[in-house]
């Protein structure tokens, strides 16, 4: 069954993803919205997957100020060329990061940028709570190992749900790989800034010292 215009038109305005890419996903998905969607997310996370290694040197700062001027952030976000850099998407989508970090507060960018002794410490409390429930030990380690996944979701950036996206299940890994597949350039968040008056200390995911830009942010400080 052949897609309706409308049925590519909406699913353009769900996925940013381009005409021709939104009519082949709905053929494949027998003209099914959502399950055109979900076979865009996967050929978005597959293309990123091949440029992950492509050097991202340019980009830009985005910011974002919440109401009243209390709380704010700077995130930098790379790509391949000036070109991409430039264009109102990519400024919408380093804004709408901006935005992200401002309301879920994450501690790292990555899941594998989490430090050995902050999981190390996450992994003991878990364990905890599972034998204060009379579970065997034979099986403590199982239930800390499914547990961790909520432990990444709430703490690193790419794994959380993107919250401008909140009638699916996209995350903000998701969203930057279908920018990729679309721009056809790599994409990476390099650190952010996230402030707030009267904090004790600001949180910044910087590179620690001699890591490249696309290398890991470390734990911020509470």
């Amino acid at each position: 069954m052949s897609a309706s215009p409308e049925q590519v038109k909406k699913l353009r305005e769900i996925s940013g993803a381009p005409m021709m890419e939104c009519k082949k996903a709905l053929d494949e998905a027998q003209g099914d919205l959502e399950n055109a969607f979900t076979v865009l997310r996967k050929r978005g996370v597959a293309t990123a997957a091949k440029k992950a290694g492509r050097a991202t040197s340019e980009g830009l700062v985005g910011s974002y100020i919440h109401a009243g001027g209390k709380m704010g952030v700077l995130v930098e976000v790379n790509c391949e060329s000036d070109f991409v850099a430039r264009t109102e998407e990519f400024q919408q989508l380093a804004h709408d990061i901006a935005m992200q970090i401002c309301a879920t507060d994450p501690r790292f960018i990555r899941k594998e940028d989490v430090t050995p002794e902050a999981l190390q410490r996450e992994k003991e409390v878990l364990r905890a709570q599972a034998a204060a429930t009379g579970k065997p030990d034979n099986v403590l380690d199982r239930i800390v190992e499914g547990k961790l996944g909520k432990f990444y979701e709430d703490n690193c950036l790419y794994e959380q749900h993107f919250i401008k996206d909140s009638g699916s299940a996209l995350t903000v890994r998701e969203l930057i790989a279908s920018k990729i597949a679309k721009f056809g350039e790599n994409i990476t968040i390099r650190r952010f800034s996230r402030l707030k008056v009267g904090e004790s200390a600001a949180k910044d995911a910087a590179p620690k010292a001699g890591e490249s830009a696309e290398g890991a942010a470390p734990e911020a400080g509470r």
